[in-house]
């Protein structure tokens, strides 16, 4: 799960999208485009907004394909999702040298992200102002909790007045249901999917719903669906994604050793009391809050090979005269915010009340400092952005598929944690674990023995014995 600050204008004054009269009862074909990045081919599906209410209209769905380098041996279709809730999958990666030659590899836009149809909240750019101060932080005082709850409720009160019908029609289970028509429209009998991290929740969703639809299923990055849909505190908390967070950043410093001089809890303690300026390899003087070191180390601690940089980072804080590297990427966009706000707020139970989110973020920073915090005030939109959809999909977890479900774990991962994806594999009605001895977040690139593994599974259905761990390619350092 991830729901970042949006920092772009992007589209956010667009009008409610898609929306189009009632499709015909069977299912529509894609229909494809002329318009495409290199090696992938564009189109787009149209589904119904509601499930329960053919009547209701149509949204689209913009889909890629990345054709089977093999085409005379092809067998068949792998659908993706790269998680988020909110990102876009449209155009798919290769997975592996091996399936990407056997296998044509679709993504697609999930409804309400990129471009597929839409929500917008804003009706004018200057409303953007207070969605910047309301998300992707954290408060560290009683003021500041009260000024952030005061301005995420400006927030979600646009939404509730803007967003339109769209909406209330985001949920996992709402989507599971337009990945069903994507199979049928692709003509394949069974699914083949990979999710990543969000994206497992939503095979794992597809697999409770269509059990007889499954063929393989590669689940990386686990997600625990029990505490995503269900339970009395916040979602985010729930998750206890921050509980692996001193793993991954004990194994990051012991990766590190001499290389690191500096004192980590000396550099947090030493931001709690105020900001700190460094400059970064372009030159550029940046100012660094508590909030935002914890942001960017978090998103280091997700890819171990991002180590070097994560170093660099906390030596910059120690000693300012040492340069900091340059941030890399731009922001999310505001659709991805919007329509993954939506979706997580109609997937799970959460507290009505926005001022318990302070309680819970004390006990999560006891857990993991700084991480717990910032993990659990990420659905604090949802106490007050009340969307339910009439699709949503809450349970049981446990219907049992003929193939076996594959999923794959890094044991120190701070978005979704090894427990979660142990309880997982104990849940679902037909699953084993791989899992892989590091820490960051999703398997797949990082180990020959997790990508062999995808391999097998989805050319042959083999699993690994139970309890097989393999080994990262390399090392946070090399």
């Amino acid at each position: 799960m991830n729901l970042r600050v949006a920092l772009a204008l992007g589209a956010a004054a667009s009008a409610v999208a898609g929306i189009a009269p009632a499709a015909a009862a069977s299912p529509a074909p894609i229909v494809w485009e002329a318009s495409c990045p290199a090696g992938y081919e564009c189109g787009h599906l149209d589904v119904p907004l509601s499930y329960q209410d053919p009547s209701a209209g149509t949204v689209r769905l913009a889909v890629g394909r990345l054709p089977a380098t093999d085409q005379a041996h092809k067998l068949g279709t792998i659908f993706y999702n790269p998680g988020g809730p909110g990102s876009s999958g449209r155009f798919a990666p290769a997975l592996t040298p091996a399936l990407h030659a056997r296998f044509d590899i679709v993504g697609f836009d999930p409804r309400g992200v990129g471009a597929s149809a839409k929500i917008s909240c804003f009706t004018d750019p200057s409303q953007l102002e207070v969605l910047q101060r309301a998300l992707g932080t954290f408060p560290l005082t009683r003021a500041a909790e009260q000024q952030q709850v005061a301005d995420t409720r400006v927030v979600t009160d646009l939404c509730e007045r803007n967003a339109g019908p769209l909406a209330n029609h985001l949920s996992t289970g709402t989507i599971a249901r337009d990945l069903d028509r994507l199979r049928a429209a692709f003509g394949e009998p069974k699914l083949r999917y990979y999710g990543k991290s969000y994206g497992t929740y939503l095979g794992e969703t597809y697999a409770n719903l269509f059990p007889g639809r499954v063929g393989a299923l590669a689940l990386d990055a686990v997600d625990d669906p029990v505490r995503w849909s269900t339970g009395a505190a916040p979602m985010s908390y729930r998750l206890h994604g921050f509980a692996d967070a001193p793993r991954a950043l004990e194994s990051f410093l012991a990766a590190c050793g001499a290389r690191c001089t500096f004192d980590y809890p000396a550099i947090l303690d030493r931001l709690e009391r105020g900001p700190i300026t460094v400059t970064d390899t372009t030159g550029r003087q940046v100012v660094v809050t508590y909030q935002g070191a914890i942001a960017r180390i978090h998103d280091y601690l997700t890819d171990a090979q991002s180590a070097p940089r994560l170093a660099a980072f906390l030596q910059a804080l120690a000693d300012p005269a040492s340069p900091a590297p340059a941030a890399q990427g731009g922001p999310p966009d505001i659709d991805s915010l919007l329509g993954g706000g939506a979706t997580l707020c109609s997937d799970a139970a959460n507290p009505r009340d926005p001022a318990v989110w302070w309680d819970y973020a004390r006990r999560a920073d006891g857990v993991g400092r700084g991480f717990g915090p910032f993990d659990v005030y990420k659905t604090l939109p949802c106490a007050t952005w009340e969307v339910k959809d009439p699709g949503r999909y809450a349970g049981p977890w446990n219907r049992p598929t003929a193939p076996i479900l594959l999923l794959a774990n890094r044991r120190g991962d701070l978005e979704t944690p090894y427990a979660g994806a142990q309880r997982t594999e104990r849940l679902l009605g037909n699953a084993r674990l791989l899992s892989l001895d590091t820490y960051g977040h999703g398997a797949r690139g990082k180990s020959a023995c997790i990508d062999e593994w995808l391999d097998r599974y989805f050319n042959t259905g083999a699993v690994p014995a139970p309890g097989t761990v393999c080994a990262p390619d390399r090392g946070p350092f090399g």
